[in-house]
């Protein structure tokens, strides 16, 4: 393996549109909001960002639309050094967007239009399959079609790839598919939306893995936001703690486990040491406002791992 590992995310681009406001808006009324926020995200450009943070070489497989947010995300990406190579412009559809409204209690009004994000097809991982067979890792998420997640992760398992899915957002979706991923990544609230199981505790947790272990997965990773994680296979779990922190905003924490989480693994750090790692990175990132400009630089995270590990063997 080369020094820096290699990572592709096949998934989604987002452009979020924030507006602040004191109140929402009744029906046909018309209000000046506080301030304006725009920012970049979409979960699979967000898991490239921490990956590339972390130090990983990333290639980026998605679409975007013919619109100025469009050009702007393939700029976005290409400032962090990610290879936008397979990043594709689909004409007459625009890009994937959120608009989100936030009043000043942090209450917020969310629309996800996925736009391109629908338009990333087998063909597309097809596409991009000799560059996509040098990676040590591929990385998806649930904001593409279901049909490319279930493709990719045949592809994946049929060249040898190691394979990360986190399936987010929660969707029915068919878990005889996905059970051929290395590993697969819910939060608390995703695996009780596919399991149909509570994941309120340690002990929850360890049944909802289990669960989703009989279903024919091999390692699942459930993390537990403030609480730390939990990992299981089909020897047992292992709950790994959390570290403490001062969250300013929590959005985007998930994307930087992940993202950490698969660059920690391919640089050969074993498993609980990885997720420890990742639950690092990812309490980091809840500590500054915002979602890829939250996550910490790989020489940031370091220094605080050691930090927080000086006088322990981990």
């Amino acid at each position: 393996m080369s020094s820096s590992p290699r990572i592709a995310v096949v998934g989604s681009a987002n452009t979020d549109l924030i507006t602040f406001t004191d109140v929402f808006p009744r029906p046909g009324e018309t209000l000046f909001g506080k301030s304006f926020d725009l920012g970049f995200g979409g979960k699979g450009a967000n898991q490239a960002v921490a990956s590339r943070l972390c130090g990983a070489d990333v290639l980026m497989v998605a679409k975007v639309g013919d619109d100025l947010f469009g050009q702007a995300t393939i700029n976005n990406f290409a400032s962090f050094g990610i290879d936008t190579t397979h990043v594709q412009i689909v004409a007459g559809t625009p890009t994937g967007v959120a608009p989100i409204f936030v009043e000043p209690s942090g209450q917020n009004r969310i629309i996800v239009v996925k736009g391109a994000n629908d338009r990333l097809g087998p063909a597309d991982v097809d596409a991009a399959a000799a560059d996509l067979r040098r990676v040590d890792a591929i990385i998806l998420q649930f904001e593409v079609p279901l049909e490319t997640i279930y493709y990719t992760i045949r592809f994946a398992r049929a060249h040898g790839i190691r394979c990360i899915v986190n399936p987010a957002p929660a969707v029915p979706a068919n878990l005889a598919e996905l059970a051929g991923a290395d590993y697969f990544i819910p939060n608390e609230s995703e695996a009780e939306q596919l399991t149909g199981l509570p994941v309120r505790s340690e002990a929850e947790a360890a049944a909802c893995a289990a669960a989703l272990i009989d279903k024919g997965f091999r390692r699942v990773v459930i993390t537990l936001g403030a609480r730390g994680s939990l990992v299981a296979d089909a020897a047992g779990h292992t709950y790994v703690p959390p570290f403490a922190v001062t969250a300013s905003d929590t959005t985007g924490a998930g994307d930087a486990f992940i993202g950490s989480f698969a660059v920690f693994l391919a640089e050969g750090v074993p498993e609980q040491d990885a997720v420890a790692r990742a639950n690092l990175y990812a309490a980091l990132s809840t500590t500054r406002i915002g979602t890829q400009k939250s996550f910490p630089r790989r020489a940031d995270f370091e220094t605080e791992w050691a930090g927080r590990n000086a006088g322990k063997s981990r």
